[in-house]
Parts: structure tokens; C-alpha cells; sequence
């Protein structure tokens, strides 16, 4: 609504003063903000369909938004146009310059650049591509404006030179199609990008896999992709989780949703499609007491922690790693922490010599989807064979 009502009267301001000064530079230049004042009148229709939902469009209405964008574009090309077309090669009458013409003119520039450096900050702020346009579009505003101002100048002091037959409204005016082609391009580009259901930008995605990959329950992220819509995303993802409950996984679902509307701005839809997963190897983690292979009696206690991995067709194991225990030292909740930490190390079953069912890093373990088995076995290599045994023939 600013926009629209700062164009209408710069371009009533240009008009009267074209009709006094006889400049057809100024009359181009409200010509340029009679096309601006249309277009944000535009803009601002936009950007309310743009949140309506209708029986015709029940995912609503978001890409208007980028459809107005591309319209600003062109209503761009449309303003270099009438530039070229009438101060670079228009017949130019001598205008008659006064100072409240010169004055108001520079006005005109100044409010142009300050309205554009708000719309930008606002536009960043609400990431809407409508507004990002029309910020856009006021530098090239500036630009002309100045065009406009240059070329009067020199008829207020009376001057008009010429360089090889051209003159310096001209080049100027030839410098400011340049950016105005520059603008117009970015602006249709994006929108086009949007339109045709270009994919939500890698940031985004990153951190969309970041929030999915650290809860615990989830075992792979299968697939993730997303779309934008105006400044609206759209995202959709496929896990497999730890579990085979149906109804759990459906609480997760909804848990991972809620955090990624809470964390990623702009979120208007996303749809996680889940299921069991299907492991054809198997990450076994087992308390030791040394480095060679004993299995500790104690877990938050123990020293180090193997790691091995097991292909579960013929039970060969196809990896095997010692890692210090980070949290050996800490006074309180040590066994949770250990618990946590292995959730974080991604292991699908933890092999003990103790209990832990109704004790605090069992909880961990149980709301991870990882399996506690115990055994009896004193070294690593009986533990772990003792474990493939009992999985289930695949």
C-alpha cells in the first residue's frame, strides 16, 4: 500500500511538472511511475489471494506471490522500454527548467532510495519474494530517477554537450537499461524457478535432514525433498525408524513435524512417510574392560566401548572399533549420558552383562528403538557371536 501510494504521487508530482516544464525526460519519468503505482496496486491484490484457500485451490493460493513477481519483471522491461524509446532516441524539445522542478525531482530520488531500503529490510525479514521484487524494482526506480534528474540539470544551467552526436542524458540513460535489464532477469528467473517447482534451497534442506537425522528413533533418511511456493515451503521426507510399532512411529512422525514447523521458517506443509527399517547389517555396541576384548561387568563404569558391525546373512563381522567411554568421569547420570551417547553413534543393539530394563539408560535405549540384550559370555567375539545367533533368519 506504501508503494502504491508513494508511486501515485510521484507520478501525479511528474505529470505536473512535465506539463510546466515541457521535458520529455520527466514525462517518461511519470510515465515510469504511473507503471510502478499499477503494479504495487497489483502486488498488494497478491499478497492477499496469495494466503486464501478455496474449494478450487485447497492448498491455497501461494504461488500468486511469485506470479506477481514475474508481472514486476515485465512491468520492468516495460520501463526500459519506454526509457529507450523516449530518451534515447525520442526527439527532445528544449525543455524549460526551474529550480522547484530540479528540487522536487531530487525529492523524488531521495524518498525513492529510503522506501527501497525499508521494502528490502522488510522483505528479508518475512523472506517474501513480492516484496524482495519491489525493493528491487525501487533501485531501478532510483536509477531512472536519477537519469531523469541528470538530464534536466544541464538544462537549468543551460548547458546541453554532446559527444559524438550523443548526449549525456543518453549514455546515462544507456548505463541504467543495463541494470534495468539485470533487475527484470533476477526478478523473472526467481519467479520462473518457483513456478515451474524448483526444489527449496540447500540451506534449508540441510538443516531440514539435520533435525531428522538426530532423533534418535531414526535409523536413515531415505529421501528429502522440498518446494517452494512464494515464500512458502512445501517439504516431504521418507525415514526408516528403529521400531515396528505403527503407532509409535506415527507419535515420532508427528513429534519430527512439530519440531521442523517450530525451527524452519515459513513451513506450510511437510508429509515424513516412515517405515521399519530393513537392515541387512547390524551395529552392535559392547561395554569392555580393556582394550583386548573383555566384556565389563559395569556399563556407564566401563572404560572403552566396541563397536562392531555384523552382516546379518551370514553373521561375518565387517567392522570393529574401540572407543574411549567420554563420559567414565562424570558424577551425575552417568549411565544416561553413556546411553545417550551410544544412541548417538547410531547402534542398533547393546550387548551387557547387567540389567538395565527399569533403570534410566534402559529408557534411553527403549525410546531409541535399540535393543538391550544380555549376555554371559566373557569375551567380545563369543558376545557378539552369541548375538547373530539370535537374530531372526532373513
Amino acid at each position: 500500500m506504501y508503494a502504491f501510494l508513494l508511486n501515485l504521487g510521484l507520478a501525479v508530482m511528474k505529470s505536473v511538472l512535465a506539463y510546466f516544464s515541457n521535458s520529455l525526460a520527466v514525462t517518461t519519468g511519470a510515465i515510469d511511475s504511473g507503471t510502478d503505482a499499477v503494479a504495487s496496486l497489483i502486488l498488494l491484490g497478491g499478497l492477499k489471494l496469495s494466503v486464501r484457500k478455496t474449494p478450487s485451490f485447497p492448498l491455497g493460493l501461494y504461488k500468486v506471490e511469485n506470479f506477481i513477481s514475474v508481472f514486476v519483471a515485465l512491468s520492468i522491461f516495460f520501463a526500459g522500454y519506454e526509457i529507450a524509446t523516449d530518451i534515447l532516441f525520442g526527439a527532445v524539445a528544449q525543455p524549460e527548467i526551474s529550480l522547484s522542478v530540479v528540487v522536487l525531482l531530487t525529492l523524488g530520488v531521495i524518498v525513492i532510495y529510503l522506501f527501497g531500503r525499508y521494502v528490502a529490510a522488510v522483505g528479508r525479514k518475512t523472506e517474501s519474494p513480492t516484496l524482495v521484487a519491489e525493493a528491487k524494482h525501487r533501485q531501478v526506480d532510483v536509477l531512472s530517477s536519477i537519469v531523469v534528474l541528470g538530464s534536466v540539470l544541464p538544462g537549468y544551467f543551460g548547458w546541453n554537450p554532446t559527444a559524438y552526436g550523443i548526449s549525456i542524458d543518453r549514455a546515462a540513460a544507456a548505463l541504467v537499461l543495463i541494470f534495468i535489464a539485470r533487475a527484470g532477469w533476477d526478478l523473472l528467473s526467481d519467479g520462473m524457478r518457483v513456478l515451474l517447482d524448483a526444489s527449496v534451497d540447500f540451506e534449508t534442506l540441510s538443516r531440514v535432514r539435520k533435525i531428522l537425522e538426530n532423533h534418535p528413533t531414526v535409523a536413515e533418511v531415505s529421501s528429502l525433498v522440498g518446494r517452494n511456493a512464494g515464500r512458502f515451503r512445501f517439504l516431504q521426507a521418507n525415514v526408516r525408524l528403529r521400531t515396528k510399532d505403527l503407532r509409535r512411529a506415527h507419535r515420532i512422525s508427528e513429534a519430527l513435524e512439530l519440531e521442523i514447523y517450530e525451527n524452519i521458517p515459513h513451513v506450510e506443509m511437510i508429509n515424513i512417510h516412515y517405515e521399519p527399517q530393513a537392515r541387512s547389517h547390524a551395529r552392535i555396541a559392547v561395554p569392555l574392560a580393556d582394550r583386548v576384548g573383555a566384556v565389563s561387568e559395569h556399563f556407564g563404569e566401563s572404560p572403552y566401548f566396541a563397536f562392531v558391525t555384523v552382516r546379518l546373512e551370514d553373521g561375518v563381522v565387517e567392522k570393529r572399533e574401540v572407543m574411549e567411554n567420554p563420559h567414565r568421569e562424570v558424577e551425575v547420570a552417568k549411565g544416561i549420558r553413556v546411553a545417550e551417547w551410544l544412541v548417538q553413534q547410531k547402534v542398533d543393539e547393546v550387548l551387557l552383562k547387567e540389567d538395565l530394563s527399569r533403570k534410566g539408560p534402559g529408557y534411553v535405549f527403549s525410546n531409541a528403538g535399540i535393543k538391550v540384550a544380555i549376555t554371559l559370555k566373557s569375551k567380545i567375539d563369543e558376545a557378539v557371536q552369541e548375538a547373530v545367533l539370535a537374530h531372526e533368519p532373513r
